[in-house]
């Protein structure tokens, strides 16, 4: 398969800022306002300050009472958004709303315009998009390919469901910059055009049922990506996946064994041609050869060269918080894999540590909030475990369908699975559940982690 054209020669993209911040002709425009924000965390805040840049009246509500509002936003706080929503034209959802709060569902049937942060912020960047979705995965994927476009000399954005939101970077970028968005279900099911150069679809695997439901709906959700690409544009997807219901005209690249970017004879190909050797990743794991595959599918079917795909994939490192070696403290190695969020998640980081071969044994840390998740497909791997210690909320749950000692929350489990290990084994954090229950993320529960090894390093 030809490589299509580069980025910079593609006339839907702008070469420089334009003069204001509407958006190129194949985004469609903004509502006019007043708009009503609803949730005011991060892209909340990002969203209305964005409008009002544009020229809006906005008004932010939310549920709860978050600290630190912006004095330079109008925001009501501990407010279901009703009587605020009397005076609106448009709404915009921040993610972590769900369609049937009262306020949204209200606005739905009103015929209100109801979109989210992603697709106001997509609609008012000229920039051309590289969007990446998946259960698991998508967090080093972008990262990855943000450091490839790096290393090719690009100036690039990653945004989205991870760092900034995408709405902070309107006016911000050159419009030839290309934006390396990760998207999550609950961003992509408020899309309502979005349409990314190129998109890829790492994985679905069971998760957030508590929100959407149901598994089908969940993956219809992720299939929003590519449902507005047009013959111009690349979908990226696994080798095996039925692709019935993806929705676009894009052109199909598959990735994995069989693929365009192929997985084979210990290498990673790309049109036959050999591109990389899995002992040159850095990154470790099948998972994470199944990631750099995705991220070197996306940046070589958009003209990227093969040399800078292959200097990132040699000097990519990894991402905080996945798979992390945090130190080793007598002799016992603490890894820290906080977004493991999901139970599929765990089982590929166990299984990245058995295949490096290794003896030792592993001291797991379960727990949090379990989302709706079965845990039974974890009992097998779990029970080759040294050891099993639950925190959280589901800890009882967990302990039902997969034995381990519930002990709380992280300070102890970290302190018994300490205790109970032997020098050579591994004391691993990948909770396969959310930790909102105990933690304001996941990265908070992961920097918690951090700090209880380095006060085991200290008192040593």
């Amino acid at each position: 398969m030809a490589p299509l054209p580069r980025d910079t020669g593609d006339t839907r993209i702008l070469s420089a800022p334009p003069a204001s911040l509407s958006a190129v002709s194949r985004r469609p425009p903004v509502p006019e306002g007043p708009w009503l924000v609803v949730g005011m965390a991060r892209s909340g805040i990002a969203a209305a300050r964005l409008l009002r840049t544009l020229g809006h009246e906005v008004v932010g509500v939310d549920a709860g009472r978050p600290q630190g509002m912006p004095p330079d936003l109008d925001v009501r706080l501990g407010t279901d958004g009703l009587a605020e929503l009397e005076g609106a034209n448009a709404v915009v959802k921040s993610p972590g709303v769900p369609r049937h709060a009262p306020v949204i569902a209200a606005a739905i049937e009103r015929g209100l315009p109801v979109i989210g942060e992603l697709e106001l912020a997509w609609r008012c960047l000229p920039n051309p998009f590289y969007a990446v979705t998946g259960t698991n995965g998508k967090t080093t994927s972008v990262e990855l390919l943000g450091a490839i476009l790096r290393v090719a000399g690009s100036p690039v954005a990653v945004a989205g469901n991870v760092g900034r939101p995408l709405s902070a970077l309107v006016g911000e970028l050159p419009g030839s910059a290309p934006v390396v968005c990760e998207a999550s279900s609950f961003q992509l099911e408020d899309t309502e055009a979005f349409a990314p150069e190129a998109a890829a679809l790492l994985n679905v695997e069971p998760d957030h049922l508590d929100r959407h439901g149901t598994f089908g709906a969940y993956r219809d959700a992720k299939l929003r990506l590519f449902a507005h690409q047009t013959a111009d544009d690349v979908a990226v997807l696994p080798v095996g996946f039925d692709d019935t219901g993806v929705g676009g005209a894009a052109r199909r690249v598959r990735f994995g064994p069989g693929g365009d970017l192929d997985d084979r004879a210990g290498h990673l190909w790309w049109n036959d041609v050999p591109l990389i050797a899995h002992a040159d990743l850095r990154i470790r794991g099948a998972h994470n050869r199944a990631n750099a595959a995705a991220a070197a599918a996306l940046a070589l079917s958009r003209g990227v060269s093969a040399d800078a795909v292959r200097e990132a994939l040699q000097t990519f490192p990894g991402v905080e918080h996945r798979l992390e070696e945090v130190g080793t403290v007598d002799g016992v190695l603490f890894i820290n894999d906080s977004k493991a969020t999901n139970v599929a998640s765990t089982l590929v980081a166990l299984r990245a540590l058995a295949e490096e071969g290794e003896a030792r044994g592993v001291h797991l840390i379960l727990g949090g909030q379990g989302k709706a998740q079965d845990f039974a497909p974890l009992r097998e791997p779990a029970s080759a475990c040294a050891g099993i210690w639950l925190i959280g909320e589901d800890a009882p749950a967990i302990e039902r369908a997969v034995g381990g000692t519930v002990v709380g929350d992280l300070e102890h489990a970290v302190a018994a699975a300490g205790a109970a290990a032997a020098p050579g084994d591994v004391v691993l954090l990948s909770p396969a559940c959310a930790s909102f229950d105990q933690f304001p993320d996941f990265e908070a529960r992961g920097r918690r982690f951090k700090e209880l090894v380095a006060e085991r390093r200290t008192s040593a």
